[in-house]
């Protein structure tokens, strides 16, 4: 069984959507849909369980802790982390089941996104070699319920980059995968701060992060981009 996990927050413009494409995709298979909120001051929460999403409130809000309290509720021994603003190919379950089938215990799509923008085709394009560098949280991420626990979940002292962290973890355990597949997510963010600025914004992220910069500083720098 395979558990799809969404972390929301204020996400009632894009939940509804998402969560009704999942469950059409998986209708027939032995799938779970959970949302986990993470306080939302919007209707996500009524929404998601209008469309037909298992609905939980986490104890505290972050993308790691909710993604974490989400596999703890999950039944399935496959968890699929999936943002809300991010669509996954119609077959993706059918390519889970073929990441499963080959021994590999982690995997994740390619990317692309819903902005017809040069140079985000030109970003996308390196998603799809397996270096950890280009792997980001909007590419989704499965892996088995198993090692999940076994490695600890995601780093829930992380308030950025817990996705590159926990695949590097997953990768000393076990094969991981990067399916020959796209998730398309949203551009909305580079159209409203621009393609350019954004992209070196998040490359001064992953430069802070790797240099050893505190969490904190690191969201107050993207915080004070994002407003400028």
């Amino acid at each position: 069984m395979f558990s799809i996990i969404i972390p929301a927050y204020n996400e009632e413009s894009k939940i509804y959507e998402v969560v009704c494409f999942i469950k059409k995709a998986t209708q027939e298979n032995d799938a779970e849909i959970i949302v986990v909120d993470g306080g939302s001051t919007d209707n996500t929460i009524e929404i998601a369980e209008k469309a037909g999403a298992k609905v939980y409130k986490a104890p505290q809000k972050g993308r790691s802790r909710q993604m974490n309290y989400g596999a703890a509720q999950a039944k399935g021994s496959w968890l699929y982390f999936l943002h809300a603003d991010t669509t996954p190919p119609v077959s993706f379950i059918e390519s889970l089941k073929r990441v499963r089938q080959s021994g590999a215990k982690g995997g994740c799509f390619r990317l692309k996104f819903d902005v017809d923008h040069w140079a985000l085709k030109n970003y996308a394009w390196f998603t799809r070699f397996d270096v950890d560098l280009f792997r980001f949280g909007d590419q989704s991420l499965l892996v088995e319920k198993e090692l999940f626990v076994a490695i600890g979940g995601f780093d829930e002292t992380l308030i950025v980059m817990e996705d590159q962290e926990i695949v590097r973890r997953i990768k000393k355990h076990a094969r991981f995968r990067v399916i020959p597949d796209y998730v398309t997510t949203s551009g909305g963010r580079y159209k409203r701060i621009g393609v350019f600025k954004l992209q070196l914004i998040f490359t001064i992220i992953v430069l802070l992060y790797y240099l050893g910069v505190q969490q904190e500083t690191i969201v107050k720098f993207y915080r004070s981009q994002m407003i400028s």
